[in-house]
């Protein structure tokens, strides 16, 4: 039975008073790379809109023109090109027009300019018996780390830190006498249009799981019963009785693997449901 739709004795006709009253947001975590967030009070269709506006709705700033002035490695220019506009940019998109189109000229209000010049060279202080790239070569790596921001016009003064956002990431690798020098264009775009502009690598919801102990679960069983569930969502503790005793204290941890409704000693005592309007 799917919500919403045909429940009994319940009115689920859209009303927006009562959505204003009902919906809410939880910000759970949040860091440079990872958020997670609780959304209540709405059904699984607005849930899956949020989503699908977070892949391909917001604005980012991507690498869209590659321009080549030398390439001498083992990778095509085409292949290069599509691996460096995966390279996520550290830059505010609300301070950048989009471009319109091969017709609308670059300037600083739409276009980031970045270079990569890099040239792979024998490792002068190599010890004879050195196997490793890494040890024999300069460069042999060509890292986001070698992509250079050239601003242009006032850039300086309006954006302030710019470029890639993880340092480390691989764009191809070289050996001696093999060279790169490119001109890089980060345009703003939506993922709608390429992957690349995606803000986000993954964006996901579930519902929140709830469990419900119908009888109390004590002794030897509280600890089975404990084992049924990932680290964290239920524990254990002494009731007024002197009794070991399981009590549920993070749902949420939860991977619904529905274990306990295994075990014949938990019949009838817990129940395991999803709360329909809360999503994670």
């Amino acid at each position: 039975m799917e919500f919403p739709g045909n429940f009994p004795n319940e009115d689920l006709s859209w009303d927006l008073s009562r959505f204003k009253e009902t919906f809410s947001i939880v910000i759970g975590h949040i860091d440079e790379t990872d958020m997670e967030f609780d959304m209540i009070g709405v059904d699984a269709a607005i849930a899956n809109a949020f989503r699908r506006i977070l892949i391909g709705e917001v604005p980012t700033m991507a690498i869209e023109k590659v321009y080549v002035m030398n390439n001498t490695s083992i990778m095509h220019d085409e292949i290069l090109a599509q691996r460096l506009g995966l390279v996520p940019i550290k830059a505010d998109p609300r301070l950048f027009d989009f471009k319109r189109g091969d017709a609308d000229a670059p300037t600083d209000a739409n276009t980031l300019v970045f270079r990569l010049k890099v040239a792979c060279e024998k490792n002068p202080q190599a010890s004879p018996s050195a196997v490793h790239p890494d040890d024999k070569y300069i460069n042999s790596n060509v890292l986001s780390s070698h992509i250079t921001w050239d601003p242009q016009g006032e850039q300086v003064q309006r954006l302030g830190d710019v470029g890639p956002v993880v340092p480390d990431i691989l764009i191809t690798k070289m050996r001696p006498g093999q060279e790169l020098e490119l001109e890089l264009h980060a345009q703003k775009g939506i993922g709608k249009e390429h992957a690349k502009w995606s803000p986000v690598a993954t964006a996901s919801y579930r519902l929140l799981p709830e469990i419900t102990i119908l009888q109390p679960i004590t002794g030897v069983d509280a600890l089975k019963f404990q084992k049924c569930f990932p680290p964290g969502v239920v524990d254990v503790r002494r009731n007024a009785k002197g009794e070991q005793e399981a009590i549920v204290v993070n749902p949420r941890k939860d991977t619904v693997s529905r274990e306990a409704l295994r075990h014949k000693e938990f019949e009838d005592k817990v129940r395991l449901t999803r709360i329909r309007d809360h999503f994670i």
